[in-house]
């Protein structure tokens, strides 16, 4: 099932445009910018909010695969408006071996075209955006199925990816 929410974001930024920056805190508090992933494939994954029925097994699934991004190479980093406790309390609970940002204001979710309305309250539309060594947009996933999403992210790295 699929679920839209009225769009209140920016424009999303094209496949072959660069990617929007960032500089959010993690789960830890700790801080981290677009450019720390200079030379490394990264899927950065949106999220509405934390511990949901749908976000869970999307965050679960990219932490039983993380060995496998790891192999080739690749980072994950997750964001959602959640606040750094929130994220700490998730990761922890979960175990999520990867950067989840803490995107409060939504400036991030707005700049990558994702920021949505729910019931009054803004959320980060569940999208995903692979970015290469570049920091270039090499794909945007609009669609995201939170059980299968991790395997199709792992797949087309694999096929983006030179050495692999």
């Amino acid at each position: 099932i699929t679920i839209s929410f009225p769009t209140i974001a920016g424009e999303t930024p094209a496949v072959g445009e660069p990617a929007p920056g960032f500089k959010l805190q993690d789960q830890y508090g700790e801080w981290h910018d677009l450019q720390d992933y200079s030379g490394t494939w990264l899927a950065v994954y949106f999220y509405p909010k934390d511990q949901t029925p749908g976000c869970t097994p999307e965050a679960c699934n990219f932490r039983d695969k993380i060995f496998a991004f790891k192999a080739i190479g690749a980072e994950v980093v997750g964001s959602s408006l959640d606040d750094v406790d929130s994220h700490k309390e998730f990761s922890d609970k979960y175990k999520l071996p990867f950067v989840i940002l803490a995107d409060e204001g939504g400036a991030v979710a707005d700049n990558y075209g994702v920021l949505r309305d729910y019931k009054l309250i803004k959320i980060a539309g569940r999208q995903s955006f692979l970015v290469n060594p570049d920091g270039v947009i090499a794909k945007h996933y609009e669609d995201v199925d939170p059980d299968t999403h991790t395997q199709a992210v792992l797949s087309d790295l694999e096929t983006m990816m030179p050495d692999s």
